[in-house]
């Protein structure tokens, strides 16, 4: 299952979040709404994901 990719889309705003939460967004290469990235899903990229799923859509690919 760590091969395999996650396509991660940014859906709410960075601004007003904390600190970490804003570190995870830059930490996945995550920049504006409805940007969509593809990652490796691995044990830290999950981490990051888990700590701001509010903000995210993932979807495996």
């Amino acid at each position: 299952m760590t091969g395999t990719k996650l396509s991660v889309t940014m859906i709410k705003s960075k601004f007003g979040r904390l600190p970490r939460h804003r570190a995870c967004l830059v930490g996945l290469g995550l920049r504006k709404i409805n940007q969509t990235v593809e990652i490796l899903n691995t044990p830290e990229n999950r981490g990051m994901i888990n700590k701001i799923s509010y903000m995210l859509k993932v979807e495996e690919v």
